[in-house]
């Protein structure tokens, strides 16, 4: 069920890790490097990339580098929103690309790539259109984040709300539909780039969308799915079945599981972002979920 393991998400982005516990990435670098091993060791046929990186750091890989987490990847993913929190135009799509591909000789995956209808739907639609011209051809994966909005009673998942202001709402907009699932401008054309394009979308733990999303995945042409199973998830009741309804479901789906969130009885503090206390045992559930789905 699964093509590709991503082990975390936005690790450079105190949004996903919390670098003021690990301000060298010391812990991270570890954390992955073994359970990238531990991966290979069980299924040596999983391609194995680093979690997409936000911002599009070359130094934030050089470190990595230093470490030896990139020895048993098979390629480094970075993430781009240049019309809502970049400070860089979606022309230099290419330049980020190669400032990347200057420090390894990995591939690089865009694992996120969208932009918001916060201000207006056909600035979502050129950017969708401007972003296909840039990316397909140039890189391996391109998956455009998101194919919902996110629900407004939910929170997103940032620890900067309060620094962000109003660009905190643009969370909210990145769909090619609306939460209750009106398609938007940009629905109407993503068809012309599939099955080369990708989505990224995250389903939460007992997510009532996952069957319509299916449904308009398929109407959109999607073959290529990148979504996450939490490890501070599989700690809750009844997980197993949520995760096993959830990968069967999308089973018909070239996908790209994201490794990621610590449960908070597991961190060195109780947040999903911490460092784990052990990191052995964010291995020891990527070869379960290797196990049970790859």
């Amino acid at each position: 069920m699964i093509e590709a393991v991503k082990f975390w998400n936005e690790p450079n982005n105190k949004s996903h890790w919390a670098f003021e516990i690990d301000p060298e990435w010391r812990i991270f670098g570890e954390m992955v490097k073994v359970a990238a091993e531990a991966v290979k060791a069980e299924n040596p046929g999983i391609t194995r990339v680093l979690g997409g990186i936000s911002p599009i750091d070359p130094h934030f890989i050089n470190i990595l580098k230093s470490y030896g987490t990139l020895d048993n990847l098979n390629a480094v993913a970075v993430h781009g929103f240049p019309f809502d929190w970049n400070n860089w135009s979606i022309n230099e799509w290419p330049n980020k690309i190669a400032e990347i591909e200057e420090v390894t000789d990995l591939p690089v995956w865009v694992t996120e790539v969208g932009i918001s209808t916060f201000g207006a739907e056909e600035v979502q639609e050129f950017g969708l259109r401007r972003t296909a011209e840039l990316l397909l051809g140039r890189v391996d994966r391109v998956h455009w984040y998101s194919l919902y909005d996110l629900p407004k009673t939910w929170e997103a998942t940032t620890r900067h709300r309060e620094a962000e202001g109003s660009s905190y709402y643009r969370h909210f907009y990145l769909g090619l539909l609306k939460e209750d699932g009106t398609p938007k401008l940009a629905s109407k054309i993503f068809s012309d780039y599939t099955p080369e394009f990708g989505i990224c979308q995250w389903f939460h733990f007992e997510d009532h969308r996952l069957d319509s999303a299916i449904e308009w995945l398929r109407r959109l042409g999607v073959k290529k799915l990148r979504t996450g199973l939490s490890w501070a998830d599989w700690l809750r009741p009844n997980a197993a079945q949520w995760f096993d309804h959830v990968m069967k479901r999308l089973d018909e789906f070239d996908t790209t599981v994201t490794f990621c969130f610590t449960p908070e009885s597991k961190g060195i503090q109780p947040h999903h972002t911490s460092p784990p206390q052990n990191i052995q045992e964010f291995a020891d559930f990527c070869v379960e979920m290797m196990r049970r789905y790859a």
